[in-house]
C-alpha cells in the first residue's frame, strides 16, 4: 500500500515532463498509476471477503511513537477500487476533454494523480494522525484543482471557500483525533475502537470528528462550497465531487460507525444534518438550469441520504450505505462525464438552449439514461438495489426510524424529479427551441462514461456476489437478526411498495413543476449567509487593523513591538516571583568599569545627533561586550564579537554615506518620554528575563559534558567550535543557510540591470577608471580623494591579512577561531580593499561572483554531510583522522574542517556580497546620478 501511496507521488512529479513530450496521450500513461491500485485490490478480494485486513506499518517517527499504520478493510477495499478506477477513467477521459495545447494541462496531470496518491493513502491509513495529514492534503490538491484557471474570479473565490471550509472542519477533527488517542493511548483506530471513553468527553470528540466530517461531504450547514466547486473543469468535478473528496468523510463516518454508531450525539447529528441536506440538496436541484450545477445540487442532496443511511447505526442500514456509495460513485460520475460530452460537442450546459440532443447523439443519451436510472432507483440497476436495501433496514425500526423512512421516502421522490429534469434539459426535444447542433462524439471520449454506466448495470445484476464482499464490514455492527442481503428482487416487499411511491412521486413532482418553476427554500440560518458575513467581518477587521497598524513608521513598529516584550514576557517574569536569591554584582571589578563604558557609550548613542556620532557609540557598546567576554573566559566569543563589530561598523560606514548626517527633527517631548520610559523598561525587563532564567535552573546544563565530548567526539579542544561544526553542526547548517538567503535577498534589492549584475561578479574592468597616479595597487586609483598611506598600507597587510585568516580557519578546532571568524577576517581585508582602491580595486582583489563563493560554501557544507552518509554514518558525521607527513611530521586532523571550510566560503561570499552592493553599487548608481544631472547644469552656465 505504501508503494502504491509513493508511486502516486513519483508519477506526480513527473507527469509535467510526460505531458511536454506525449502532449494529453501523457495521461493516458498517468492512468495506469491509479488503475494499479484499483487492480491491487481487486487481487485481495478474497481476504477481504474472509474478513482478514491487508494490514502495513512501517516505522515513521519512533521517538513520538508514530508509524506509517496502513490497514485495507472491506470498508477501505471499497473506496481504493472507487478511488482507483473512477481515477483512471476520468485520466482517460480528460485525455480528449482538454486540448494539446492547454497550457495548464502539466500541472493538472500533476495535480490530479497526487490528489489520487493523497486519497488512497487518506482510505488505507489506520492511524488517525496519519490520516489527517492525507485528509488535509486531498484539501490541498482540491484546491489546486477547483482553482486550476487562475484567470478566473469564480474559480479563485470556489477554490477559497473549500480549502477554508474544508480546513477549519479539518483542524477541529484533529482536536476529536487528539481526544480519543490520547485516551486509547495509541491513535490507531482498530485499537482506538475497542478502548472508547466515556460521558462528555466521547461526546466533545465525536462532535469535533464530525465537525471535519460534515465540512468535507458538504453536509448541512457546509453544503454551500460544493456547487460553487463546480467552477473546476468537468473531469475534476466527476472525480472530486462525485466519485473521491466528498466521500471521504463519508468514508470517516462509515468506519467509525461500529464502534460509535450508537452515541446519541452521533445518530443526531448525522440524520438530523442528512435528512436537511437531502431535502435542500434536492429541492434547489430542480431549479437549474445548468446541467452541471443540478448535478452538483443532486450531489449534495445524494450526500445526505448516505450520512442518514451511515449515520442510523445498525448492521442493515450499513450494508446500505456502503452499497449506496458504491452506487453514487458509478452513476454520478458518469452523468458529470456526460454533461462534459455535451458541453464539448454542443457549447453549451444550459438546458433552455439544448434540445433534440436524444435524437442526434443516441450513444451519449444511452449512456446517460443508464446512470440516471441507476440515480432514480430504477430495476435492475446498482441504485435500485441499494435504495431498497435502505428503505427496508428503517422499515424495523421505532419511531425515530419510520420518521427517517419518511424523510429517505420524500427525498427519494426528490431524485427521482431532478434526474428526470436532467434528461429532459439534456436530450428532450423542446418545442420552442431549435435543435441543438452537435458535433461529433469520438468513441473514446464517451468510453469513459459508457463503463461506468456498465459497471453500475452489471453490478446492479451481480447484486448477490457484491452482497458477500459487503458483508463483513455490516457484520461489524452488533444485529439480533442473520440480516438483510443485497439482492435484485426480494418479491413484493413493503420497502419495494416504498419505492414504487417514491418513482411515482418524483415523476408527478416533475410534471407539477415543468409549469412552473420551484419557489427558492430559504432556511433562517445557512452556511452560506454565515460564511460570508463571517468572511466580511474578517476582511473589514483586517482593513482596521492594518490602518491602525502600517502607518509607514519604523519607531511606531518598534514601539509595538518592544511595548508587546514589556508586557508578555515582563508580566511572565513578575509572575514568578520572588526569584531565586542567588546575586552576584561581578566576578571582578574590571567587568563593572567595562560595564559602565557599555551603559555610557549607549545613553550618548541615544542623545546623539550626528548619525555616524551614534553609530560609532554602538560600536563602543559592542566591543564593550567583547571585553566582558574576554573578562568571563571566553577568548572565542569575544574574537567574533570583535570582528562581527567591526564588519558591522563598516556596513553602517556604507550606507550613511547616502544619508543626511543628522538625524531628523526630534520628536516632540511627549513622545521623547514615552521613548525613553519604553527603552528603559526594556532593558529591565530584559535583564530580568536574563537573571530569572540563569538562577531558576534546576536541572544540570548539557553544556558540562562539552569539553569531554568535544575531545573524545569531536576530536578539538576548542569547545565552541567544535560545538559549532560537529556536536551542534544541524544549527549550523540552517544558520548559513539563512544566511546565504540573506546574501541573496540583498543583492537583489541593490542589484539592478546587466552592467549591475556584471559588477556583482566582480568582472575586471567594469567601471574602471585610468588614473594617472602611482599604481600602489592592482587596479590604481579611481578618486584623488583616496589616501596614497592606505594604499601602502593595504598593500602591505592585505594578504597577511589573508594569511591570519587561514591560520585561524584551520587552527579553529584547538584554538580561538573557526571558520566564521576566519571568514570575517577575510571579509575584512576586502573591505579594507574596498575602502582604499574603491570598487575596481575590490573587483581586482576578488574577480569572483559573490553569488559564486556564497554557493560553493553552501555545496561543500552539503556535501560533507552527504559525504558522510555515503561512507555508512550519520549526516554531518565527523572522523578523526591521525597520520604522519613527511616535514610536518604528525597531523590530527579532523574531517569537521571540510565543513568548517563552507562556513568560511559562505561567510567570505557575504561580506563581498555585501561590500558590492552596499558599497560598489551605490557607488555606481551615485556616478550615474552625477552625469544624468551634468548635462542640466552645464546648459545653465550656458545661459548665464
Amino acid at each position: 500500500m505504501l508503494v502504491l501511496v509513493a508511486v502516486h507521488a513519483l508519477a506526480a512529479v513527473i507527469a509535467p515532463v510526460l505531458v511536454r513530450l506525449l502532449g494529453r496521450r501523457a495521461l493516458y500513461v498517468l492512468a495506469a498509476v491509479p488503475a494499479a491500485a484499483g487492480v491491487w485490490a481487486l487481487t485481495r478480494t478474497e481476504e477481504v471477503r474472509a474478513g482478514r485486513p491487508v494490514v502495513e506499518t512501517v516505522t515513521w517517527v519512533p521517538q513520538l511513537g508514530l508509524d506509517l499504520a496502513l490497514r485495507m478493510g472491506t470498508l477501505s477495499w471499497l473506496l481504493v477500487l472507487l478511488v482507483g478506477g473512477v481515477g483512471a477513467l476520468v485520466l482517460v477521459y480528460s485525455a480528449r476533454y482538454f486540448h494539446s495545447d492547454d497550457p495548464s494541462l502539466g500541472r493538472f496531470a500533476a495535480v490530479f494523480v497526487a490528489f489520487a496518491g493523497a486519497m488512497l493513502g487518506l482510505v488505507v491509513s489506520d492511524d488517525l494522525l496519519l490520516l489527517y495529514v492525507f485528509w488535509e492534503l486531498t484539501t490541498v490538491f482540491s484546491y489546486l484543482l477547483i482553482g486550476s484557471d487562475p484567470t478566473k474570479r469564480a474559480s479563485r473565490r470556489a477554490a477559497m471557500q473549500a480549502l477554508l471550509v474544508t480546513t477549519l472542519g479539518g483542524l477541529a477533527m484533529l482536536a476529536g483525533f487528539v481526544m480519543l488517542g490520547q485516551h486509547a493511548g495509541s491513535y490507531r483506530w482498530s485499537e482506538i475502537a475497542g478502548n472508547l471513553p466515556e460521558g462528555g468527553y466521547l461526546t466533545a470528540a465525536l462532535v469535533l470528528v464530525l465537525l471535519g466530517v460534515t465540512s468535507k461531504s458538504a453536509i448541512f450547514p457546509f453544503s454551500f462550497w460544493l456547487p460553487r466547486a463546480m467552477a473546476a473543469p468537468t473531469p475534476v468535478s466527476a472525480y472530486l465531487h462525485a466519485a473521491a473528496m466528498v466521500k471521504a468523510g463519508v468514508f470517516l463516518a462509515a468506519l467509525m460507525g461500529p464502534a460509535v454508531g450508537q452515541a446519541t450525539v452521533w445518530r443526531a447529528i448525522l440524520l438530523g444534518g442528512g435528512l436537511i441536506t437531502l431535502f435542500l440538496g434536492g429541492w434547489t436541484a430542480l431549479r437549474q438550469v445548468d446541467l452541471k450545477l443540478l448535478l452538483a445540487y443532486g450531489t449534495v442532496s445524494q450526500l445526505g441520504l448516505l450520512m442518514v443511511i451511515l449515520g442510523a447505526g445498525t448492521r442493515d442500514t450499513a450494508l446500505a450505505g456502503a452499497a449506496m456509495l458504491l452506487a453514487h460513485a458509478l452513476f454520478k460520475a458518469t452523468l458529470f462525464l456526460v454533461v462534459g460530452v455535451v458541453d464539448h460537442v454542443t457549447g453549451t450546459r444550459d438546458l433552455r438552449e439544448l434540445s433534440g440532443l436524444g435524437r442526434r447523439a443516441p450513444a451519449l443519451a444511452a449512456v446517460a439514461g443508464l446512470a440516471a436510472a441507476s440515480m432514480a432507483g430504477l430495476p435492475p440497476l446498482f441504485g435500485f438495489v441499494a435504495k431498497e436495501a435502505a428503505l427496508e433496514a428503517f422499515l424495523h425500526g421505532g419511531p425515530v426510524e419510520m420518521l427517517v423512512l419518511a424523510g429517505v421516502v420524500a427525498g427519494s421522490a426528490l431524485t427521482v424529479a431532478y434526474t428526470l429534469r436532467f434528461l429532459w434539459g439534456a436530450f428532450a426535444a423542446k418545442p420552442d427551441v431549435p435543435d441543438t447542433r452537435v458535433e461529433r462524439i469520438e468513441p473514446a471520449f464517451l468510453g469513459p462514461a459508457a463503463v461506468l454506466a456498465l459497471a453500475g448495470l452489471v453490478v446492479g445484476i451481480a447484486a448477490p456476489a457484491v452482497d458477500r464482499v459487503l458483508a463483513p464490514y455490516a457484520d461489524q455492527f452488533p444485529t439480533a437478526d442473520p440480516g438483510y442481503h443485497l439482492a435484485l428482487w426480494h418479491g413484493l416487499t413493503p420497502a419495494l411498495g416504498l419505492s414504487a411511491l417514491a418513482v411515482t412521486g418524483g415523476v408527478a413532482l416533475f410534471l407539477l413543476l415543468q409549469r412552473r418553476r420551484p419557489r427558492l427554500v430559504r432556511l433562517p440560518f445557512d452556511g452560506a449567509t454565515g460564511y460570508d458575513r463571517l468572511a466580511g467581518a474578517v476582511d473589514r477587521a483586517a482593513v482596521e487593523l492594518t490602518g491602525a497598524t502600517q502607518r509607514g513608521s519604523l519607531p511606531f513598529y518598534l514601539g509595538v513591538i518592544l511595548l508587546v516584550l514589556v508586557i508578555l514576557p515582563g508580566g511572565a517574569v513578575l509572575a514568578g516571583l520572588p526569584w531565586a536569591q542567588r546575586f552576584q554584582l561581578w566576578d571582578t571589578p574590571l567587568q563593572a568599569v567595562a560595564g559602565a563604558v557599555v551603559v555610557v557609550a549607549a545613553l550618548v548613542a541615544a542623545r546623539a545627533r550626528r548619525r555616524l556620532t551614534a553609530m560609532i557609540l554602538v560600536g563602543v557598546t559592542g566591543y564593550g561586550t567583547a571585553l566582558l567576554f574576554i573578562l568571563h573566559g571566553a577568548p572565542d566569543l569575544a574574537l567574533t564579537q570583535f570582528l562581527v563589530e567591526t564588519v558591522t561598523i563598516v556596513m553602517f560606514v556604507l550606507v550613511l554615506r547616502r544619508l543626511p548626517r543628522r538625524f531628523s527633527a526630534r520628536p516632540i517631548r511627549a513622545t521623547r518620554q514615552f521613548r525613553v520610559a519604553l527603552g528603559v523598561a526594556v532593558g529591565v525587563v530584559t535583564a530580568g528575563m536574563a537573571y530569572v532564567a540563569a538562577g531558576s535552573r534546576v536541572a544540570t546544563p548539557i553544556s558540562v559534558d562539552f569539553p569531554d565530548e568535544a575531545v573524545s567526539y569531536g576530536g578539538g579542544k576548542n569547545v565552541v567550535n567544535v560545538t559549532l561544526v560537529d556536536i551542534r553542526a544541524w544549527d549550523t547548517m540552517g544558520e548559513i543557510a539563512v544566511l546565504v538567503v540573506a546574501a541573496t535577498g540583498v543583492a537583489s534589492l541593490i542589484f539592478r540591470g546587466t552592467r549591475a549584475l556584471d559588477l556583482r561578479s566582480g568582472i575586471p574592468g567594469v567601471g574602471r577608471q585610468q588614473s594617472s597616479r602611482p599604481r600602489w595597487l592592482t587596479s590604481g586609483a579611481t578618486s584623488r580623494q583616496q589616501s596614497v598611506i592606505l594604499q601602502v598600507v593595504t598593500r602591505l597587510l592585505f594578504h597577511a591579512i589573508l594569511l591570519f585568516s587561514i591560520y585561524l580557519l584551520f587552527s579553529g578546532h584547538n584554538a580561538p577561531g573557526g571558520g566564521f571568524a576566519a571568514g570575517l577576517v577575510a571579509g575584512l581585508g576586502l573591505a579594507v580593499r574596498y575602502l582604499a582602491g574603491g570598487r575596481t580595486e575590490l573587483n581586482g582583489a576578488a574577480p569572483v561572483d559573490a553569488g559564486f563563493v556564497l554557493g560553493a560554501g553552501l555545496f561543500v557544507a552539503v556535501g560533507t554531510g552527504v559525504a558522510a552518509m555515503l561512507l555508512g554514518g550519520e549526516f554531518l558525521q565527523s572522523a578523526t583522522l591521525d597520520f604522519h607527513l613527511p616535514l610536518l611530521g604528525h597531523v590530527h586532523f579532523v574531517t569537521s574542517v571540510f565543513f568548517d571550510v563552507g562556513v568560511y566560503l559562505i561567510v567570505v561570499g557575504l561580506v563581498l556580497d555585501i561590500l558590492r552592493s552596499l558599497g560598489a553599487e551605490m557607488d555606481r548608481q551615485e556616478e550615474d546620478d552625477e552625469q544624468q544631472t551634468e548635462p542640466a547644469g552645464v546648459r545653465e552656465e550656458e545661459l548665464v
